[in-house]
């Protein structure tokens, strides 16, 4: 088990609950609304390809510029209030990039919209860690299979939006307005107090185990390892983000319906995994969920890239987001406990690293394709699965 002694929650403490799923969902819906609407605005500014990519790389860029400031900003604030108010900041970010005039103030908007993203990340999976403390179990994972809902559900209202002609400008701001309105209403229910002090009022907070200390490990080697789990878990996700379709068609001469079912597959057996991680952690500890998550991620798309076929390599995408789907939450979590680290840091310092992979990972990957093939460089994904089976011992076995 990853977190303390077990007890049944308090209402407060269900409702805390309840109040950073909603966090989650929203964070989750609110930047999904625009992305389908991205081709409008595209076309609305009259821009081409060149200019269009280096806008939109604006919001990753604004996710790291300003990511490594949220662990200052949960320490001052707490991470419940500081979430709330990144996800306005966020909305803001989105309504303007949506009614933006040209393109430097698209992408000044979507600079906004990611720095601020990025300050929510940390201080919404900070509460959450908050509240699973209180349980005394783990629980991260449901909150980031209920983001995958969010997205889902933002994509879904863009997509309605655009088959009822619904304009972009009055689109984003029901969107909006109405997330916005539901995180501020979420935030009376989340815990009270400062973050720095949760840990004194609860019998249930303290942890069971330090990983890796007993093996003598210093805190900076283990939150190198955790950084490189975590990366290399949206290492895969962006596998299936910006390559599973390329490849099904170019490649594979998939038809274009099918080809979206590589990154369909990957992001659902995601949102599957992160439902049943839980489970699979409170039962057998977090080191071997994700050693065997790294075995099945190296193991389904390995096979897939050695003998491609279409209906292989959908599946072998699946099993890269079922592999993966508990190691960010997993890598948050250690690193928010770590000892000798001001709280927050290890979370703040993992979530930048991570956007850093973001942004880095596609152009390496498209390197290596011009060079070799792309189903060169989506060896990275089998890589990224043995090179989790390598570092997982840094995590938490099972409760004695």
């Amino acid at each position: 088990m990853t977190t303390g002694v077990r007890h049944s929650p308090t209402v407060a403490e269900r409702r805390a609950r309840v109040a950073v799923a909603v966090l989650f969902f929203t964070n989750g819906a609110l930047f999904a609304n625009l992305l389908p609407r991205f081709p409008e605005i595209k076309a609305s500014l009259d821009i081409g390809n060149t200019a269009y990519g280096l806008a939109v790389a604006a919001f990753p860029a604004g996710a790291v510029v300003a990511g490594l400031a949220a662990g200052v900003l949960v320490r001052r604030w707490g991470s419940a209030p500081v979430a709330v108010g990144g996800t306005l900041l966020t909305g803001a970010g989105i309504l303007v990039a949506s009614v933006a005039g040209s393109v430097e103030l698209f992408a000044g908007a979507l600079f906004l919209a990611g720095a601020m993203d990025a300050i929510t990340d940390v201080g919404q999976n900070a509460h959450a860690l908050r509240v699973q403390r209180r349980y005394g179990r783990s629980i991260i994972n449901s909150f980031h299979a209920v983001w995958s809902v969010g997205a889902v559900t933002g994509g879904a209202m863009a997509a309605g939006a655009i088959a009822l002609e619904v304009p972009l400008g009055r689109h984003l701001a029901f969107a909006v307005v109405l997330f916005a309105a539901v995180a501020c209403g979420a935030l009376r229910f989340c815990l009270p107090g400062r973050d720095t002090d949760s840990g004194a009022d609860h019998p249930s907070v303290r942890p069971t185990r330090e990983p890796g200390v007993e093996r003598g490990l210093r805190p900076s080697v283990l939150l190198a390892a955790l950084v490189l789990i975590a990366m290399a878990g949206t290492l895969v996700e962006d596998a299936g983000n910006s390559w599973a379709a390329l490849y099904l068609s170019d490649a594979l001469h998939a038809p274009a319906t099918v080809a979206a079912s590589g990154y369909v597959a990957l992001v659902g057996a995601q949102f599957v995994g992160r439902l049943l991680g839980d489970r699979l952690v409170n039962r057998f500890g977090q080191r071997a969920v994700a050693r065997a998550g790294g075995a099945i991620a190296a193991l389904g798309m390995g096979t897939a890239l050695a003998f491609p076929t279409v209906p292989g390599t959908v599946a072998g995408f699946a099993a890269a987001g079922l592999g993966v789907a508990t190691l960010v939450p997993a890598a948050m979590h250690e690193a928010d406990e770590l000892p000798g680290l001001k709280p927050g840091f290890g979370l703040t310092l993992v979530s930048w690293l991570m956007r850093v992979g973001f942004l880095v990972s596609p152009p390496l990957v498209g390197l290596v394709a011009d060079a070799t093939t792309l189903r060169t460089g989506l060896c990275v994904v089998p890589l990224a699965g043995l090179l989790v089976v390598a570092l997982a011992g840094v995590l938490r076995g099972r409760a004695r």
